[in-house]
């Protein structure tokens, strides 16, 4: 930005200013972490004084001018970093700047303070725009703002600073403008002040803090005292027993104001106050409704606190063009006639009348509602009407009262003849709020005789009922939110303030006119299109009458309880400028400590003064690390530290009486380091800390013992040779330097051998933190290649081991003392039967066991069962599910009682187990959102992996199990020969050409080819973990494949890793099941936890399916019920038998196999039906994540092949404007002559008289009954289904039919709206048609016990 000429100093000798040179000055502000990034240009000529560089500098910024430095950034003249003199006339080429180049400058700190901020009241260029504004502000920090550059104090100090017109604004807690509106037009009533003030609080009556009209006066006496520029309403809200959730709901002002003055009236019982409301407020009026034959009169008297203006008459396109037609309006009786007639009591008959209202009274302070949000019944919302209403700085009311009662003899004072005919059509014109007072007129003579009363002089003066406005309150929005504010007319001045918020400024009549809505200007046609949504809601008028009209109470005039209250306030006030004097001078940075016991990194906030010393600044931080009663003092000191790189930058010898905001280089709102509490035992001393250094840690390797040291840490220069790194190093850990090899670990995984002596560390890549590994031994591994050297090997295991925490699963404690595993080693099949002899005994028997803990998996894969059965060479008696359970079979020592046992176990473990137990915290990664993720394949399995008791290895040794866990190294496969030759993986269903096969040619785990290193142990968990529950401490290499992972858990688990699956734990202890087998641990870290569970894992070729029933006459159509497991090449009819006792047992559902059938499942939309030959994976697609719908039959299945067409057809009733239920229509060809037989055949309808549509949108395809005659496209020109626009080419398309001759049923407007309202209700509730959904609105309340009653039977 180029500032004006008329603003620049140019030489009489430059006769052209154009022709001058320039200067491009580039500045960045580095006293802020937040403004540090951003630039500020200035363009000057090349004589601009450097004084008034700072000047322009100080005004783009919004600093004090002199409370700044500019030095020479990097750039140019880097080597002159003395600052700038801003008092020097010198001129920019004089001090070194060259014209046509960057010349960089950085801003800074002076005397290591931060620059003062130039506050708003000491410039005048925002007045201005804040004058002539009278809508909502902008956001804070944006206003005002003519360049680039916004302070970043500015929303602070704006607060701080008393606005210039003298008024405190009120800040919005969130969303409380409807609040502050009202507040501050009760503030700038005098006679509600002057009232409110005159009232005494008792503190030992009640608590200060709920006590409404105590902190309504703190309020008022703040808003006229305090020198900030807004204020908070947080008392006042907490007073009302609000908490700070009400502070993010708007409610209307209008119901905000009657909720207040009931809760006024409440606290002001028996006090002088108790009828201040009604004296200001309240109003009369008359209720009445007249005879038209005979004159007599029923009456009734209300009361009213304000009178709601209708915007626009109902069934009207035009609305009142004024408030005055308004009221007219208001009063304006109704004949009731016909069916209306009134019940006349003089002539006992119904006759016509007049009924209405006479206004017999109005308050003091007259409130005008104007009703703009209604509700629209077309369209069932809620609207703002923005229709332009005019209203009138001066109201003349006396055209409106009523002096009609003297005039007609035959007038009753009848207070309840009119009774009948409450809730007339004015009745909902009418407040809330207002009270019937059953006839009692409270001091009001309607008697014929009473020729004195105020309200029926004849010769009242007419001045008398003149009304002036004072308070507009504006809304500016929708119905569905917006904002308000006040424009409010001072009586001190007669000048109009807007108060929005914490911004108040001064307003013109003009401005007001602006309120009264409609469009801004003349825009034809389209002008309702174009109408403000900011206008007048509220009108508050006050009568004038020099007799009453009041003016504020002047100082010396407060009562002596306000006088104390204003001095308690000041020094409330002063002592939180004190407060925040010293918070600006605090310097608040992060501070760490290492205990020096417990080896755990703590983190505070140290708080210190600019002018504390730094011994005192580490008295504070050792006292507030709790390090009293662990070391002394004098063993701490604090140094310079860099947590994000973990490196101490610097230590401050001799500088302990230096005050900290030199050493910190000012106050600052964040830093761009931290402070490290360094701590040292009494014998050992502080290491000096120089700026330049680097750290290095460096962990010495011990080949031999296969380890990595903890580390110590040893500071270097960047200019420093290996060699001389080397010498250092060999110092600090007593090692040879001439064998030595270091490693420098740059990031992950990245290992560098230091190899060339004479190359300095920075050439190397050193940092300002660095990991370093030495080894310093005589091996010949010296010799060899780094990266195929022990050395590398080591520490690339060191860098990609991780910790895990894994839970096994709960087991039987019986069944594990029983239960002992056979480590499995490679080998041909005989060796297995010669170590692993099957069981003799009863064949029956053992055949029966099997055959129940195989059930499951027969079913589900009787294709690789022959297969498996093909290939085993044991006992051609023994059924074929064996070899998937991989040979688990009872000890040797236990072969004639075998049968027996495991019959006994099984029925032990089938009926303790309970499939809700693994249904809990369950997630999978293909379905987040399912709660059942365990389906009862997963318990059959599961029974019969508790019914092993031994795994068999070749050498028939014995490995503890969960209960007896022994630190233990897998390094070799555990498959047997039953294995080799079976490529297998149970990955969810994804098959590559064997890709993501688990083992290869050989049998063995590709995982366990390249990366071996796993170790487990047992781990002691912490409490709580549930009795039974047993954890291992496992360290493995993380590029292991899950799927060896599993295999290494074998021994641990007591299962095959085929009857196990792997929950990671996340936050909240959320589990989601890690199912891609041929994924590494990659993304897993150190620390994560495991969850083991026990079933069946997916093997290649199955996947898991997640079964919704279908339910077409339903509210909701769509019901989950289970997880299923399907495997390729499985029938469809297979399948269903496999669901049948799943059905049974977990939904209760007992159905026969021809008695239900499966259908393709897209979102909520049922497809194409699936017949029981048809083949998955052949004939229908699979994949994961795969959802079907099951529908249950009425009857036999009527598709019996591909090429019949199932759709879903509707009857719609016009006559009746309603519905029929669903019916099922199966075609054999896509004709549409076929359907509309169909149709005829199913309804009765004659065939010519058969009307069809297609539905749409998301099955059920619901439509409004109001909507559905004519919005449909019905009877579409078409000879087939399959074209458009019907395009039905697949199963479960909706059809909606009708009888073309059957008339619309005729609505009245009562029976539309009512219909209107049951069918939205209906739509909302399935989901369908519904575009808008407001929030459900809170009730406004006011708690006068300060605390809202908890109703436990509301929702």
């Amino acid at each position: 930005m180029v500032p004006g000429e008329e603003n620049q100093l140019v030489p009489k000798e430059i006769e052209n200013a154009a022709e001058e040179p320039r200067v491009l000055c580039i500045i960045q502000d580095t006293t802020n972490s937040k403004t540090v990034n951003e630039r500020i240009t200035l363009n000057l000529p090349a004589s601009t004084p450097v004084r008034k560089l700072f000047e322009d500098v100080a005004n783009k910024v919004g600093y004090i001018n002199g409370t700044f430095d500019l030095v020479w950034g990097n750039g140019i003249n880097t080597a002159d970093m003395a600052p700038l003199d801003h008092t020097s006339d010198k001129s920019l080429l004089d001090a070194n700047f060259e014209p046509g180049k960057k010349n960089f400058l950085h801003l800074t700190d002076k005397d290591g303070e931060q620059p003062q901020i130039l506050l708003e009241d000491s410039g005048s260029v925002d007045d201005s725009v804040h004058d002539r504004f009278i809508g909502p502000l902008p956001r804070e920090g944006s206003v005002g703002s003519t360049s680039d550059y916004v302070s970043q104090s500015y929303s602070y100090s704006s607060i701080l600073n008393k606005s210039e017109t003298g008024y405190v604004g009120l800040v919005n807690q969130a969303m409380t403008c409807y609040l502050n509106s009202l507040l501050q037009t009760l503030f700038m009533t005098p006679e509600f002040r002057n009232a409110l003030y005159k009232w005494e609080f008792e503190e030992s009556e009640e608590d200060p803090v709920t006590s409404i009209p105590y902190q309504l006066q703190r309020l008022f006496v703040l808003l006229q005292t305090s020198k900030k520029r807004a204020i908070e309403t947080t008392d006042v809200t907490r007073s009302f027993g609000w908490d700070s959730s009400e502070a993010w709901q708007q409610h209307d002002v209008q119901e905000l104001c009657r909720v207040m003055f009931d809760a006024l009236e409440q606290k002001w019982k028996q006090t002088e106050q108790a009828d201040l409301i009604n004296e200001l407020y309240q109003g009369k009026l008359k209720d009445y409704v007249r005879c038209l034959e005979c004159g007599y009169e029923g009456w009734r008297i209300d009361t009213y606190l304000d009178i709601p203006l209708v915007i626009r008459p109902y069934g009207s396109s035009q609305a009142f063009a004024s408030v005055e037609e308004a009221l007219h309006a208001f009063i304006q009786p109704e004949i009731l006639d016909g069916p209306n007639q009134y019940f006349c009591e003089r002539c006992k008959k119904k006759c016509d009348a007049r009924k209405g209202l006479r206004f017999l009274h109005f308050p003091y302070l007259l409130t005008l509602q104007l009703k703009r949000f209604d509700f629209d019944y077309t369209t069932m919302h809620r609207i703002k009407l923005n229709d332009r209403m005019t209203f009138p700085e001066e109201l003349d009311m006396s055209t409106f009262i009523d002096v009609e009662d003297e005039k007609s003899p035959q007038t009753e004072s009848c207070t309840d003849s009119g009774a009948e005919n409450e809730g007339s059509c004015h009745s909902d014109q009418m407040s809330n709020d207002f009270s019937n007072d059953d006839g009692v007129d409270e001091g009001i003579c309607l008697e014929n005789n009473s020729g004195t009363e105020k309200i029926s002089k004849p010769g009242l003066e007419k001045n008398s009922l003149i009304y002036e406005l004072f308070s507009v309150m504006v809304h500016s929005g929708s119905a569905a939110g917006g904002h308000y504010y006040a424009c409010i007319k001072s009586f001190s001045d007669e000048q109009w303030y807007s108060f929005n918020d914490q911004h108040v400024s001064k307003i013109t009549q003009d401005d007001i006119k602006k309120t009264h809505g409609g469009s801004s200007g003349s825009r034809g046609y389209y002008s309702s299109a174009f109408a403000s949504s900011t206008n007048a809601y509220m009108l508050i008028y006050r009568l004038k009458d020099p007799a009453r009209n009041a003016k504020f109470l002047e100082v010396d005039e407060y009562p002596e309880h306000i006088k104390n209250l204003v001095q308690k306030e000041r020094e409330l006030e002063e002592q939180e400028k004190r407060q925040r004097e010293i918070e600006r001078n605090t310097c608040k940075i992060k501070l760490f400590c290492l205990h020096p016991v417990k080896q755990v990194m703590m983190e505070n906030k140290l708080e210190v003064h600019k002018d504390k010393t730094l011994n005192e600044a580490v008295e504070m931080a050792y006292k507030m690390m709790d390090l009293e009663e662990v070391i002394p003092l004098d063993c701490c000191r604090l140094v310079k530290y860099d947590e994000f790189h973990d490196y101490l930058e610097r230590s401050y010898e001799g500088e302990e009486d230096t005050p900290m905001g030199l050493l910190l280089g000012g106050v600052k709102s964040t830093y761009m380091f931290d402070l490290l509490l360094e701590t040292r035992k009494p014998d050992q001393v502080f290491q000096s800390y120089k700026p330049g250094e680097v750290m290095v840690k460096v962990h010495v390797v011990d080949l031999k013992a296969e380890s990595v040291a903890a580390p110590i840490t040893v500071r270097a220069y960047l200019n420093q040779t290996v060699t001389e790194f080397k010498q250092l190093i060999s110092k600090a850990i007593h090692l040879p330097a001439e064998t030595m090899r270091i490693v420098l670990e740059r990031c992950y995984n990245d290992l560098r051998l230091l190899s060339v002596p004479s190359k300095t560390l920075k050439a190397e890549g050193f940092f300002r933190s660095n990991k370093v590994f030495v080894e310093s031994s005589e091996t010949l591994d010296y010799q060899m290649a780094f990266t195929d050297s022990h050395l590398w090997k080591l520490l690339d295991r060191h860098a990609n081991t991780i910790r895990l925490y894994v839970l096994l699963p709960e087991q039987s404690p019986g069944s594990y003392n029983k239960r002992t595993a056979y480590q499995k080693a490679g080998g041909d099949s005989g060796n297995v039967d010669d170590d692993c002899e099957r069981v003799k005994g009863p064949v029956g028997s053992l055949k029966s066991v099997e055959a129940i803990l195989e059930e499951s998996t027969e079913k589900l894969k009787s294709l690789s069962l022959q297969q498996q059965q093909d290939g085993d060479n044991g006992d051609s008696s023994k059924s074929t599910e064996t070899s998937d359970f991989e040979n688990i079979e009872s000890p040797l020592n236990e072969r004639d009682s075998s049968a027996s046992v495991d019959n006994r176990e099984l029925e032990q473990h089938i009926q303790t187990s309970d499939p809700e137990n693994f249904q809990s915290e369950e997630r999978s990664d293909s379905d987040v959102n399912n709660d059942r993720s365990t389906s009862s394949v997963d318990s059959d399995i599961l029974s019969s992996s508790h019914s092993s008791d031994t795994l068999c290895n070749a050498d028939n040794a014995q490995i503890p199990l969960a209960n007896g866990l022994d630190s233990h190294s897998i390094t070799s496969s555990r498959r047997t020969k039953a294995n080799e030759g079976k490529k297998e993986t149970w990955d969810t269903a994804e098959e590559d050409s064997g890709t993501d096969s688990e083992y290869d040619e050989s049998g063995k785990s590709r995982g366990e080819m390249q990366y071996m290193y796993f170790k487990a142990e047992p781990y002691a968990a912490d409490e709580g973990s549930g009795e039974g529950h047993k954890w291992l401490m496992v360290h493995v290499d993380k590029r292991i494949t899950l799927a060896a992972f599993k295999q290494h858990l074998e021994p641990f688990v007591g299962v095959l890793s085929s009857h196990f699956k792997v929950f990671r734990v996340y936050a909240s202890n959320q589990e989601f099941e890690s199912v891609r087998l041929n994924e590494t641990l990659s993304s897993f870290s150190d620390d994560n936890k495991i969850t083991i569970r026990l079933g069946r894992a997916l093997k290649k070729g199955e996947y898991r399916v997640k079964v919704y029933q279908l339910l077409v006459n339903e509210q909701e159509p769509c019901k989950f019920l289970l997880d299923a497991v399907f495997a390729k090449g499985m029938t469809v009819r297979q399948s269903k038998e496999e669901l049948i006792p799943q059905l049974r047992e977990q939904c209760g559902l007992e159905l026969s196999i021809d008695r239900f059938r499966l259908r393709k499942k897209t979102w909520k939309n049922p497809g194409t039906v699936f017949l029981d030959y048809h083949i998955y994976e052949e004939d229908i697609n699979i994949s994961s994540n795969w959802e079907v719908f099951l529908e249950v039959l009425d009857g036999v299945e009527k598709m019996k092949s591909m090429s019949q067409l199932a759709v879903l057809s509707r009857r719609w009733r016009p006559s009746e404007m309603k519905l029929d239920p669903f019916q099922e229509v199966v075609l054999e060809s896509s004709s549409v002559d076929e359907l509309r037989e169909r149709l005829s055949e199913i309804s009765g309808i004659p065939l010519e008289d058969i009307e069809f549509a297609k539905g749409r949108g998301t099955f059920p395809c619901d439509i409004s009954v109001l909507d559905i005659h004519q919005d449909l496209d019905w009877n579409p020109k078409v000879s087939t289904l399959n074209v458009w626009p019907l395009y039905i080419c697949d199963d479960g398309a909706v059809i909606f039919y009708r009888d073309k001759t059957e008339e619309l049923m005729e609505l009245t407007d009562e029976q539309r709206n009512e219909l209107m309202k049951k069918e939205s209700s209906r739509l909302q509730k399935t989901g369908h048609r519904v575009t808008y959904s407001p929030r459900k609105e809170k009730a406004l309340k006011i708690y006068l016990d300060g605390a809202p009653n908890k109703d436990l039977t509301q929702d």
